[in-house]
Protein backbone atom coordinates (compact mmCIF):
# COMPACT_ATOMS: atom_id res chain seq x y z
CA UNK A 1 0.00 0.00 0.00
CA UNK A 2 3.14 1.97 0.66
CA UNK A 3 4.78 2.18 -2.84
CA UNK A 4 1.19 2.52 -4.46
CA UNK A 5 0.97 5.98 -2.70
CA UNK A 6 4.45 6.40 -3.87
CA UNK A 7 3.69 5.69 -7.37
CA UNK A 8 0.24 7.56 -7.32
CA UNK A 9 1.70 11.26 -7.66
CA UNK A 10 4.01 10.00 -10.27
CA UNK A 11 0.97 8.63 -12.18
CA UNK A 12 -1.20 11.78 -12.06
CA UNK A 13 2.15 13.56 -13.03
CA UNK A 14 2.48 11.33 -16.48
CA UNK A 15 -1.47 11.52 -16.66
CA UNK A 16 -1.35 15.59 -16.70
CA UNK A 17 1.35 15.10 -19.06
CA UNK A 18 -0.33 13.08 -21.30
CA UNK A 19 -3.53 15.34 -21.36
CA UNK A 20 -1.43 18.51 -21.77
CA UNK A 21 -0.05 17.36 -24.83
CA UNK A 22 -3.19 15.95 -26.33
CA UNK A 23 -4.60 19.27 -26.00
CA UNK A 24 -1.45 21.10 -27.22
CA UNK A 25 -1.62 18.77 -30.46
CA UNK A 26 -5.47 19.81 -30.74
CA UNK A 27 -5.07 23.48 -30.15
CA UNK A 28 -2.13 23.80 -32.83
CA UNK A 29 -4.23 21.69 -35.28
CA UNK A 30 -7.04 24.29 -34.47
CA UNK A 31 -4.47 27.10 -35.20
CA UNK A 32 -4.07 25.81 -38.85
CA UNK A 33 -5.98 26.82 -41.67
CA UNK A 34 -8.24 24.42 -42.94
CA UNK A 35 -8.46 24.08 -46.41
CA UNK A 36 -10.14 21.11 -48.77
CA UNK A 37 -8.30 19.43 -51.70
CA UNK A 38 -10.33 17.50 -54.31
CA UNK A 39 -8.60 15.05 -56.51
CA UNK A 40 -9.45 13.91 -59.90
CA UNK A 41 -9.98 10.55 -59.18
CA UNK A 42 -9.27 8.05 -56.69
CA UNK A 43 -5.51 8.60 -55.09
CA UNK A 44 -2.55 7.27 -57.96
CA UNK A 45 0.74 8.25 -58.47
CA UNK A 46 -0.75 11.22 -59.90
CA UNK A 47 -1.07 13.15 -55.98
CA UNK A 48 1.69 11.33 -54.28
CA UNK A 49 3.48 14.80 -53.87
CA UNK A 50 0.22 16.22 -52.44
CA UNK A 51 0.23 13.24 -49.95
CA UNK A 52 3.79 13.34 -48.79
CA UNK A 53 3.01 17.12 -47.98
CA UNK A 54 0.80 16.14 -46.05
CA UNK A 55 2.42 13.11 -44.39
CA UNK A 56 5.45 14.68 -43.91
CA UNK A 57 4.32 17.64 -42.25
CA UNK A 58 4.82 20.33 -45.20
CA UNK A 59 1.35 21.51 -45.33
CA UNK A 60 1.65 22.08 -41.30
CA UNK A 61 4.38 23.59 -41.47
CA UNK A 62 3.02 26.39 -43.84
CA UNK A 63 0.24 26.57 -41.12
CA UNK A 64 -2.15 24.19 -43.51
CA UNK A 65 -4.66 21.64 -42.03
CA UNK A 66 -5.37 19.90 -46.00
CA UNK A 67 -8.40 17.59 -46.18
CA UNK A 68 -7.82 15.11 -49.33
CA UNK A 69 -10.68 14.24 -50.74
CA UNK A 70 -12.56 12.35 -53.73
CA UNK A 71 -15.17 13.73 -56.19
CA UNK A 72 -18.66 12.47 -55.60
CA UNK A 73 -20.45 10.25 -58.09
CA UNK A 74 -21.95 13.71 -58.96
CA UNK A 75 -19.46 16.36 -58.54
CA UNK A 76 -16.30 17.48 -60.16
CA UNK A 77 -13.16 19.21 -58.50
CA UNK A 78 -13.43 21.58 -61.01
CA UNK A 79 -17.14 21.97 -59.81
CA UNK A 80 -16.21 22.17 -56.14
CA UNK A 81 -13.59 24.66 -56.51
CA UNK A 82 -15.69 26.92 -58.87
CA UNK A 83 -18.50 26.81 -56.12
CA UNK A 84 -16.06 28.04 -53.86
CA UNK A 85 -16.57 24.27 -51.71
CA UNK A 86 -13.41 23.53 -52.16
CA UNK A 87 -10.02 25.67 -52.09
CA UNK A 88 -7.83 23.77 -54.38
CA UNK A 89 -8.31 20.32 -56.86
CA UNK A 90 -6.50 18.48 -59.38
CA UNK A 91 -7.84 18.41 -62.59
CA UNK A 92 -7.13 18.72 -66.50
CA UNK A 93 -6.31 21.08 -69.06
CA UNK A 94 -8.92 20.14 -71.21
CA UNK A 95 -11.60 20.97 -68.44
CA UNK A 96 -9.80 23.92 -67.18
CA UNK A 97 -10.64 25.10 -71.18
CA UNK A 98 -13.56 24.15 -70.91
CA UNK A 99 -15.20 25.99 -67.68
CA UNK A 100 -13.89 29.01 -69.47
CA UNK A 101 -15.21 28.29 -72.84
CA UNK A 102 -18.58 29.71 -74.90
CA UNK A 103 -19.75 31.48 -71.42
CA UNK A 104 -19.19 29.37 -68.64
CA UNK A 105 -17.23 31.33 -67.04
CA UNK A 106 -16.37 29.14 -63.80
CA UNK A 107 -13.68 30.62 -62.44
CA UNK A 108 -11.08 28.48 -61.69
CA UNK A 109 -7.27 28.47 -62.96
CA UNK A 110 -4.52 25.99 -63.23
CA UNK A 111 -2.10 27.13 -60.38
CA UNK A 112 0.52 24.02 -61.42
CA UNK A 113 1.06 21.07 -64.15
CA UNK A 114 1.92 17.82 -62.21
CA UNK A 115 3.69 16.13 -65.22
CA UNK A 116 5.69 17.94 -67.61
CA UNK A 117 4.44 16.55 -70.84
CA UNK A 118 1.38 14.05 -71.77
CA UNK A 119 1.67 10.75 -70.54
CA UNK A 120 -0.89 9.70 -72.18
CA UNK A 121 -1.93 7.36 -75.30
CA UNK A 122 -3.20 4.55 -77.86
CA UNK A 123 -2.79 1.11 -76.88
CA UNK A 124 -3.10 -2.47 -78.75
CA UNK A 125 -2.11 -6.21 -78.45
CA UNK A 126 1.30 -6.42 -79.81
CA UNK A 127 0.56 -8.57 -82.69
CA UNK A 128 -2.70 -6.93 -83.95
CA UNK A 129 -0.56 -5.15 -86.29
CA UNK A 130 -1.85 -1.53 -85.47
CA UNK A 131 1.03 0.50 -85.61
CA UNK A 132 -0.40 4.04 -86.75
CA UNK A 133 -4.04 5.89 -86.47
CA UNK A 134 -5.12 4.52 -90.11
CA UNK A 135 -4.86 1.24 -88.80
CA UNK A 136 -7.67 2.29 -86.23
CA UNK A 137 -10.05 1.44 -89.69
CA UNK A 138 -11.84 -1.49 -89.14
CA UNK A 139 -11.18 -1.80 -85.35
CA UNK A 140 -13.01 -1.21 -82.52
CA UNK A 141 -12.28 1.40 -79.86
CA UNK A 142 -13.59 1.39 -76.04
CA UNK A 143 -12.96 4.44 -73.73
CA UNK A 144 -15.02 6.98 -71.62
CA UNK A 145 -17.17 8.02 -74.76
CA UNK A 146 -16.35 11.98 -74.37
CA UNK A 147 -16.66 14.50 -77.00
CA UNK A 148 -13.05 15.03 -76.94
CA UNK A 149 -12.14 11.94 -76.76
CA UNK A 150 -13.95 11.48 -80.12
CA UNK A 151 -12.44 14.59 -81.95
CA UNK A 152 -8.81 13.53 -80.69
CA UNK A 153 -9.49 9.86 -82.51
CA UNK A 154 -10.86 11.75 -85.60
CA UNK A 155 -8.03 14.19 -85.76
CA UNK A 156 -5.49 11.78 -85.73
CA UNK A 157 -6.98 9.27 -87.88
CA UNK A 158 -7.47 11.88 -90.76
CA UNK A 159 -4.16 13.47 -90.48
CA UNK A 160 -2.77 9.54 -90.86
CA UNK A 161 -5.02 9.08 -93.75
CA UNK A 162 -7.56 7.16 -92.14
CA UNK A 163 -11.14 6.86 -92.50
CA UNK A 164 -12.31 7.96 -88.85
CA UNK A 165 -15.63 6.56 -89.95
CA UNK A 166 -14.75 3.23 -89.90
CA UNK A 167 -13.72 2.95 -86.56
CA UNK A 168 -16.41 1.84 -84.09
CA UNK A 169 -16.46 3.70 -80.48
CA UNK A 170 -17.83 1.51 -77.57
CA UNK A 171 -17.94 2.10 -74.06
CA UNK A 172 -15.22 0.35 -71.85
CA UNK A 173 -16.63 -2.32 -69.63
CA UNK A 174 -13.41 -1.37 -67.08
CA UNK A 175 -11.57 -4.57 -67.75
CA UNK A 176 -8.52 -3.25 -68.95
CA UNK A 177 -5.65 -4.53 -71.11
CA UNK A 178 -7.46 -8.11 -70.68
CA UNK A 179 -10.07 -7.07 -72.91
CA UNK A 180 -7.95 -6.46 -75.91
CA UNK A 181 -8.65 -8.04 -78.57
CA UNK A 182 -11.63 -9.30 -77.01
CA UNK A 183 -14.51 -6.83 -77.26
CA UNK A 184 -11.75 -4.24 -78.10
CA UNK A 185 -8.81 -3.83 -80.52
CA UNK A 186 -7.83 -0.04 -79.40
CA UNK A 187 -7.84 1.52 -75.50
CA UNK A 188 -6.25 5.08 -74.44
CA UNK A 189 -3.72 4.43 -71.70
CA UNK A 190 -1.63 6.43 -69.19
CA UNK A 191 1.86 4.59 -69.70
CA UNK A 192 2.75 5.04 -66.08
CA UNK A 193 -0.24 3.44 -64.80
CA UNK A 194 -2.34 1.31 -67.45
CA UNK A 195 0.93 0.06 -69.50
CA UNK A 196 2.53 -0.94 -65.89
CA UNK A 197 -0.61 -2.89 -65.07
CA UNK A 198 -0.63 -4.64 -68.19
CA UNK A 199 3.03 -5.52 -67.90
CA UNK A 200 2.11 -7.14 -64.57
CA UNK A 201 -0.44 -9.10 -66.16
CA UNK A 202 1.69 -10.40 -69.10
CA UNK A 203 0.25 -8.94 -72.06
CA UNK A 204 2.76 -7.61 -74.70
CA UNK A 205 1.35 -3.95 -75.70
CA UNK A 206 2.16 -1.71 -78.59
CA UNK A 207 1.87 1.62 -77.27
CA UNK A 208 1.08 5.00 -79.56
CA UNK A 209 2.17 8.54 -77.25
CA UNK A 210 -0.27 10.96 -78.36
CA UNK A 211 2.37 13.77 -77.84
CA UNK A 212 4.32 12.11 -81.03
CA UNK A 213 0.64 11.99 -83.57
CA UNK A 214 -0.15 16.07 -82.65
CA UNK A 215 2.14 18.37 -80.94
CA UNK A 216 -0.50 20.22 -79.72
CA UNK A 217 -2.02 16.66 -78.14
CA UNK A 218 1.07 17.23 -75.46
CA UNK A 219 -1.65 18.99 -73.15
CA UNK A 220 -0.89 19.22 -69.13
CA UNK A 221 -2.61 16.15 -67.60
CA UNK A 222 -3.32 16.79 -64.95
CA UNK A 223 -3.27 20.04 -63.34
CA UNK A 224 -3.72 21.81 -59.84
CA UNK A 225 -6.54 24.01 -59.69
CA UNK A 226 -7.52 27.06 -57.52
CA UNK A 227 -10.45 29.66 -57.30
CA UNK A 228 -9.99 32.86 -58.95
CA UNK A 229 -11.25 34.86 -56.08
CA UNK A 230 -8.75 32.77 -53.70
CA UNK A 231 -6.30 34.37 -56.17
CA UNK A 232 -7.02 37.64 -56.01
CA UNK A 233 -8.33 37.72 -52.06
CA UNK A 234 -5.76 35.76 -50.27
CA UNK A 235 -3.30 34.74 -52.74
CA UNK A 236 -0.63 34.33 -49.24
CA UNK A 237 -2.64 31.13 -48.84
CA UNK A 238 -2.28 29.74 -52.30
CA UNK A 239 1.18 30.44 -52.14
CA UNK A 240 1.81 28.51 -49.03
CA UNK A 241 0.11 25.61 -50.14
CA UNK A 242 1.86 25.32 -53.34
CA UNK A 243 5.34 25.68 -51.78
CA UNK A 244 4.55 22.94 -49.60
CA UNK A 245 2.99 21.10 -52.33
CA UNK A 246 5.93 21.79 -54.78
CA UNK A 247 8.05 20.45 -51.92
CA UNK A 248 5.85 17.14 -51.64
CA UNK A 249 6.68 16.60 -55.79
CA UNK A 250 10.47 17.19 -55.27
CA UNK A 251 10.77 14.89 -52.61
CA UNK A 252 8.82 12.13 -54.77
CA UNK A 253 11.35 12.63 -57.47
CA UNK A 254 14.18 12.25 -55.34
CA UNK A 255 13.00 8.89 -53.41
CA UNK A 256 10.19 7.27 -55.53
CA UNK A 257 10.39 3.97 -53.65
CA UNK A 258 9.55 5.38 -50.42
CA UNK A 259 6.56 7.12 -51.63
CA UNK A 260 5.31 4.29 -53.35
CA UNK A 261 5.26 3.07 -49.91
CA UNK A 262 3.57 6.11 -48.06
CA UNK A 263 1.44 6.25 -51.05
CA UNK A 264 -0.52 2.59 -50.03
CA UNK A 265 -1.48 3.72 -47.69
CA UNK A 266 -4.22 5.59 -49.55
CA UNK A 267 -4.11 3.42 -52.43
CA UNK A 268 -4.47 0.16 -50.84
CA UNK A 269 -5.79 -1.75 -53.66
CA UNK A 270 -2.50 -1.40 -55.72
CA UNK A 271 0.32 -3.85 -54.85
CA UNK A 272 3.57 -2.56 -53.83
CA UNK A 273 5.72 -3.45 -56.67
CA UNK A 274 3.06 -1.71 -58.97
CA UNK A 275 2.94 1.43 -57.05
CA UNK A 276 7.05 0.95 -57.06
CA UNK A 277 7.20 0.62 -61.05
CA UNK A 278 4.57 3.89 -61.36
CA UNK A 279 6.41 5.80 -59.21
CA UNK A 280 10.07 5.51 -60.51
CA UNK A 281 8.07 6.11 -64.35
CA UNK A 282 6.51 9.27 -62.98
CA UNK A 283 9.57 10.35 -60.70
CA UNK A 284 11.05 11.11 -63.56
CA UNK A 285 8.44 12.51 -65.91
CA UNK A 286 6.77 15.34 -63.30
CA UNK A 287 9.42 17.29 -64.76
CA UNK A 288 12.91 17.95 -66.49
CA UNK A 289 13.94 19.67 -63.33
CA UNK A 290 12.87 19.52 -59.66
CA UNK A 291 13.02 23.11 -58.96
CA UNK A 292 10.90 24.15 -61.51
CA UNK A 293 8.37 21.19 -60.67
CA UNK A 294 4.83 22.54 -61.48
CA UNK A 295 5.93 25.05 -64.14
CA UNK A 296 3.61 25.91 -67.18
CA UNK A 297 3.87 26.82 -71.15
CA UNK A 298 1.78 29.55 -72.61
CA UNK A 299 1.95 27.93 -76.24
CA UNK A 300 1.00 24.33 -74.51
CA UNK A 301 -2.60 25.92 -73.34
CA UNK A 302 -2.49 28.36 -76.60
CA UNK A 303 -1.98 25.34 -78.83
CA UNK A 304 -4.39 23.20 -77.13
CA UNK A 305 -7.17 25.50 -76.99
CA UNK A 306 -6.62 26.01 -80.59
CA UNK A 307 -7.48 22.15 -81.14
CA UNK A 308 -10.25 21.88 -79.32
CA UNK A 309 -12.20 25.33 -81.64
CA UNK A 310 -10.36 23.85 -84.57
CA UNK A 311 -12.52 20.54 -83.64
CA UNK A 312 -15.24 21.69 -82.48
CA UNK A 313 -15.88 21.19 -78.64
CA UNK A 314 -15.47 24.52 -78.50
CA UNK A 315 -17.01 27.71 -80.52
CA UNK A 316 -14.83 30.38 -79.59
CA UNK A 317 -10.69 31.05 -78.52
CA UNK A 318 -10.16 30.86 -74.55
CA UNK A 319 -6.69 33.48 -73.87
CA UNK A 320 -4.75 31.97 -72.08
CA UNK A 321 -3.86 33.99 -69.08
CA UNK A 322 -7.67 33.26 -68.08
CA UNK A 323 -6.94 29.71 -68.14
CA UNK A 324 -3.49 29.33 -65.93
CA UNK A 325 -0.65 31.17 -63.69
CA UNK A 326 3.03 30.28 -62.82
CA UNK A 327 2.59 33.40 -60.17
CA UNK A 328 2.68 30.48 -57.34
CA UNK A 329 5.38 28.37 -58.32
CA UNK A 330 8.35 30.48 -59.65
Amino acid sequence: MKKLWLLLPLLLLLSACGTAKETSSKQETKDLKKVTLVLDYVPNTNHTGIYLAKEKGYYKEAGLNVQIIEPGDNSTSIGLVGADKAQFGVSYQEDVTYAHADGQNIPVKAIATVIKHNTSGFATLSDSNIHSPKDFEGKTYAGWQSPSEEAVLKAVMEKDGGDFSKLTMVGSNGEGPESLGKSSDIQWYFEGWDMIKAKEAGIELNYIPLKELDERLDYYTPVIITNDQLIKNDPELVQSFMDATKKGYQEAIKDPNDSAKLLQKYAKENDRTFLEESQAFLSKNYTDDPENWGLMEEKVWRNYTAFMQENGLIKQDVPSQELFTNQFIK
